[in-house]
């Protein structure tokens, strides 16, 4: 069923960004933050506390569906808000407890519950589902995305674009994979391997969260799946350094305030894209690679960086799919379900096509 009202909760570059595209798009936008932006935008805008369940159920009440662009904690009690209220709900989270539960309240959901809406998870299962798509047997599927400056200085080549509690999360938090067609869980920040894109040396190694979903729908049917953040080279190392030798892995909080103190948002900033399947078409191995840079881009009258727009455009093609009929209306929405080609077409998942230099 078609809709039109829609909450977008946290309004940070994410959150402004999405509730914009919203906006463009047809949808009857209110953004809710703690704070109202300090610049303008086209949609309206509430102040609220989004701790407080009073709050919140009365905010629910009044539209169809809610994005979430806030701390992966607050996910939980939004989400039960929302099945609550019978209306569909969105979110970016890479937290796994999160989805997990998400799952468990979609059984019962009157609207459709998408957790994991972003870029990683998010668009990359959607591109890593369809490259596997055409192969009698896949053996494997491996993912790599990384959000970095442009032009890193210092030994950890990076800024903080994106949540450091997200971050800090996927560093920490063990991570999901199939080997050998069994799954399991392996530490982060491990399985270091160097990658290339476009003739820039880049390392991935294991992070939590990017997955999604992807090894529940895979098992059985894949011998190898797994997801990796990359960085520039030496990265890996310094954070094993910081966070196990330091102890700073005890103090999430403040290791995430040290971090974005040290490394600062860029504006200039570049998200690249690395996805491989392996497998057997018309019995003969193949490899099929779908590889991108993006870079920050112009959507409605502002320069919005490669993270931010990337990550808004995800989500938002998602529920534009939704407000079409293009996918379910009640359950729950893996992402490794949407077609590309069908997600590309969207006018809002366009920009993955106009914002891209291509490398494969």
């Amino acid at each position: 069923m078609s809709f039109k009202k829609i909450a977008v909760l946290g309004l940070g570059k994410v959150g402004r960004l999405a509730a914009t595209l919203l906006h463009e798009g047809g949808f009857e936008v209110i953004g809710v933050d703690a704070q109202l932006p300090l610049s303008d935008v086209p949609f309206k805008c509430r102040t609220g506390d989004i701790s407080d369940p009073q709050v919140i159920g009365e905010l629910l009440a009044s539209v169809e569906a809610v994005l979430s662009c806030l701390p992966y904690h607050l996910n939980i009690e939004l989400a039960r808000a929302a099945h609550l209220a019978g209306i569909h709900y969105f979110d970016l989270t890479e937290d796994v407890p999160t989805t997990n539960f998400i799952i468990e309240l979609s059984k019962t959901a009157r609207g459709l519950m998408a957790p994991q809406c972003g870029l990683a998870p998010g668009f990359v299962g959607i591109v890593g589902a369809s490259l596997a798509d055409g192969f009698e047997r896949c053996r494997s599927i491996r993912m790599r995305v990384g959000a970095l400056p442009q032009h890193p200085t210092g030994l950890l080549g990076y800024a903080f674009n994106w949540s450091p509690e997200g971050v800090v999360n996927e560093y920490l938090n063990d991570c999901e994979v199939i080997e050998g067609g069994v799954r399991k869980l392996v530490s982060p920040m491990e399985w270091h391997e160097t990658v290339y894109v476009g003739g820039v040396k880049l390392e991935a190694f294991t992070t939590s969260g990017g997955l999604g979903t992807m090894c529940d729908t895979m098992l059985g049917k894949i011998d190898n799946l797994d997801y990796k953040t990359m960085r520039y080279p030496g990265h890996m190392e310094l954070m094993n350094f910081f966070f196990h030798e330091l102890l700073m892995r005890d103090k999430r909080k403040l290791a995430g305030e040290i971090l974005t103190n040290a490394k600062p948002p860029v504006e200039d900033d570049v998200v690249y894209v690395h996805v491989a399947a392996e497998g057997t078409e018309n019995g003969s191995l193949r490899r099929k690679e779908f590889v991108r840079a993006y870079y920050p881009i112009e959507i409605a009258g502002a320069r919005r960086t490669a993270i931010a727009w990337t990550t808004s455009a995800s989500v938002v093609a998602v529920i534009e799919m939704v407000r079409d009929g293009l996918l379910p209306a009640t359950g729950f929405l893996h992402q490794e379900h949407i077609p590309l080609d069908m997600f590309l077409k969207t006018p809002t998942g366009s920009l993955f096509k106009a914002g891209a230099t291509s490398h494969g």
